[in-house]
């Protein structure tokens, strides 16, 4: 998708839980609607040389700093997936397909929802194809979307632009060319506005 000049851009990746926290607040604190644009996290890190925190000692910290988060947003408890991190290749493949369908902002929230609310695990397309459907996306049509060219190369190419653009993790929301990084530079990004 083209990323509208006069906006601000929400890049997020589902498999995230600081990019779901940021989700489920954006739209509320930003005072403009952003363009949600999905990128694979895992292909910002390939470029960049950047690892998940979920893969390090740091992980029971963070993990119980995104919990105490979701309480003092009011978001439903987390309810972590089993084996996360897993791939989100087939969920961002699923965004990518929305956002052609003029649903990105519905199925991203679901997907979020059914990983970090739910607890299932969007590396199984089954659970993908729950939150598709939940914003009125035919599971056949999700299906053959997800394997079509186009919604491949959307998304290899919106994560490059976002590599070009200097983004370097999610969520991150770009405010021309400003870049907050964090769920919790939200109101930052809506300062500078």
């Amino acid at each position: 998708m083209e990323e509208a000049a006069d906006r601000p851009v929400f890049y997020y990746d589902l498999g995230s839980p600081y990019a779901y926290l940021a989700a489920e607040r954006v739209n509320r604190v930003l005072p403009v609607v952003p363009v949600w644009q999905p990128i694979l996290l895992g292909g910002i890190w390939k470029s960049t040389g950047g690892e998940s925190w979920a893969l390090t000692d740091a992980r029971a910290s963070e993990m119980a700093q995104i919990e105490d988060r979701a309480e003092r947003y009011g978001l439903q408890p987390i309810r972590w997936p089993r084996g996360w991190p897993g791939s989100s290749l087939t969920a961002m493949r699923a965004a990518i397909f929305a956002q052609k369908a003029g649903r990105v902002v519905a199925f991203s929230l679901a997907a979020f929802r059914q990983a970090f609310a739910g607890g299932r695990d969007l590396s199984d397309t089954d659970n993908v194809l729950i939150a598709a459907a939940a914003c009125e996306l035919h599971p056949n049509a999700v299906l053959k979307g997800i394997e079509s060219r186009s919604v491949k190369e959307g998304l290899r190419e919106a994560t490059e632009r976002a590599v070009e653009r200097g983004v370097r993790g999610v969520p991150t929301v770009a405010v021309g060319d400003l870049l907050f990084w964090g769920d919790d530079r939200l109101e930052e990004a809506a300062a500078a506005l």
